[in-house]
């Protein structure tokens, strides 16, 4: 993933990784759209309240976070990689 969203390579936009928002840490932040992309593994299939806490801290500190399970963004990179480029533009959220 990080491999599409450095050096501005999507559509333009500057991503950092690993980037703290509050108590969290953000997988991949594009900090001028308010845009988060969390990759989710396997474990995350277990911990939906988990997440929907943290989805929900990083949305009040300004965010819209987009979620991609790992196996999605192996198997269907372009799709994925539409997806982040609709939620750049002010899109919906990807459905799971």
């Amino acid at each position: 993933m990080w491999r599409l969203l450095r050096a501005r390579q999507l559509a333009g936009w500057k991503f950092r990784r690993q980037h703290p928002v509050g108590r969290y840490i953000a997988d991949f932040a594009c900090v001028e759209a308010g845009v988060i992309v969390e990759l989710d593994g396997g474990q995350h299939a277990d911990a939906a309240s988990a997440d929907a806490a943290r989805t929900a801290a990083l949305a009040a500190a300004g965010f819209r976070v987009f979620r991609f399970w790992n196996n999605e963004v192996l198997a269907n990179r372009d799709g994925v990689a539409l997806a982040i480029r609709v939620a750049l533009a002010g899109g919906p959220s990807p459905s799971r």
